[in-house]
């Protein structure tokens, strides 16, 4: 497992922008599959965006494409999550999450940080 510590998040007004980071505690992180998840009260943690080892292709929800970008540091050991045009749906924990190398599921997460959107 990996130790994932997240930075960023807050309050902004509908239409504006945020920025989340998550760093890495592993000189294997390249190795890693890294994503994005969220979970708004009372409903269920949902994917939100992923990216890749070498490719560092990324994959989205259809509720975000479009305003949400995943990248990725290598030499930073932590990726990020740039958030445009920003909702009230929005709102919501935010989770980063890592795969290791052969692992099917998401091993390693963050702590969490709240996003909140006003209307």
């Amino acid at each position: 497992q990996v130790q994932l510590v997240q930075s960023g998040g807050g309050l902004v007004q509908a239409g504006g922008s945020l920025r989340l980071s998550c760093q890495a505690s592993s000189s294997l992180f390249s190795s890693y599959v890294f994503g994005w998840f969220r979970q708004a009260p009372g409903k269920e943690r949902e994917f939100v965006a992923g990216i890749r080892r070498s490719s560092h292709s990324t994959s989205y929800a259809d509720s975000v494409t479009g305003r949400f970008t995943m990248s990725r540091d290598d030499r930073k050991n932590t990726v990020y999550l740039q958030m445009n045009s920003l909702k009230p749906e929005d709102t919501a924990i935010y989770f980063c999450a890592a795969k290791g190398p052969g692992q099917t599921t998401w091993s390693s997460w963050g702590q969490g940080t709240q996003v909140t959107v006003s209307a």
